[in-house]
């Protein structure tokens, strides 16, 4: 396969774009590549530190959101391989993406997914099921798949298989499917970008596999868990079912959204409450969501 693509989008990451910069060499085991690293802005030093390295080229961009960096890095690079998204809170294990690309070779496959561990070793429970009207109850704890859209299940992760859709932080995507896609949504500033485009790639055709031989550790958390990230989180969950459903079953959504939202709220989830507020005043959203979508936001 031709070479791959690596694009990497960094707000705030010196902290920790050295080290996966660092473990790509034996991550790719041989396979070409060529490596972009977005900077929406930073002001930590992360522009600095990646412009001092040659193993990378760097492209410095506004904070346009993650699906702008994704798609600006593509553009930079203007290959003809697939492209291996990351964050850049990652490790990736020795020899993990060529275990990618092969599971890209199926034609029905557009998009791969590797094993995500913690820290420590542990799993992250890292795939993901379609949203639906029951899974908008708030009851993922009780991890029945009707209404969970978390795999919760050890077991699942031990073999290949077909998901809906799987953690953002590192997905390889077949060039072809990228390019039927139009690339990334930049609507979606942060979150559901990635749920968008597997389901997309779906609709397509193109299946999202996961790779449980390729390995990469996830320090999490990059983006922060402020009540303003949780209110983004849960309108733009809101914004993709509307995307995809009709209007009665997007209301009902919503209704649910609300619903779970609330019960938190009155428990004393303060961020629960911002994101209970932003689905209702619209201008009370944060700046990225403000897309003059009304109260059901689209």
């Amino acid at each position: 396969m031709s070479r791959v693509d690596v694009v990497v989008v960094t707000y705030q990451s010196v902290h920790v774009v050295g080290a996966l910069l660092d473990s790509l060499p034996a991550a790719m085991a041989g396979q070409e590549h060529a490596t972009v690293v977005v900077d929406n802005g930073s002001t930590d030093g992360t522009r600095e530190l990646v412009a001092a390295r040659s193993d990378c080229l760097l492209v410095e961009s506004g904070n346009h959101g993650y699906s702008a960096g994704i798609n600006a890095g593509v553009a930079a690079l203007a290959g003809t391989g697939p492209v291996l998204v990351l964050n850049p809170d990652l490790t990736l294990a020795p020899g993990s993406v060529p275990r990618l690309v092969d599971a890209l070779r199926d034609p029905a496959h557009g998009v791969a997914a590797p094993r995500v561990l913690s820290p420590d070793g542990s799993l992250f429970l890292s795939l993901r099921r379609e949203p639906t009207l029951g899974r908008a109850l708030g009851l993922g704890g009780t991890r029945h798949p009707a209404l969970s859209e978390r795999l919760d299940d050890p077991a699942a992760y031990e073999t290949p298989r077909t998901v809906d859709w799987a953690l953002g932080a590192c997905l390889l995507v077949d060039r072809a499917c990228h390019d039927l896609l139009g690339g990334w949504d930049e609507s979606f500033f942060l979150y559901s970008e990635e749920t968008d485009f597997c389901l997309r790639a779906r609709d397509a055709g193109l299946r999202t596999v996961y790779v449980p031989d390729a390995v990469v550790t996830h320090v999490g958390g990059g983006s922060g868990q402020s009540p303003a990230i949780h209110a983004m989180q849960i309108v733009n969950r809101v914004r993709l079912y509307r995307r995809r459903h009709r209007l009665p079953a997007s209301l009902l959504y919503y209704a649910l959204a609300l619903a779970s939202e609330g019960s938190k709220a009155v428990r004393g989830e303060r961020r629960s409450r911002t994101a209970l507020v932003s689905l209702l005043v619209p201008r009370r959203r944060p700046p990225e969501l403000r897309c003059g979508d009304g109260l059901l936001p689209r």
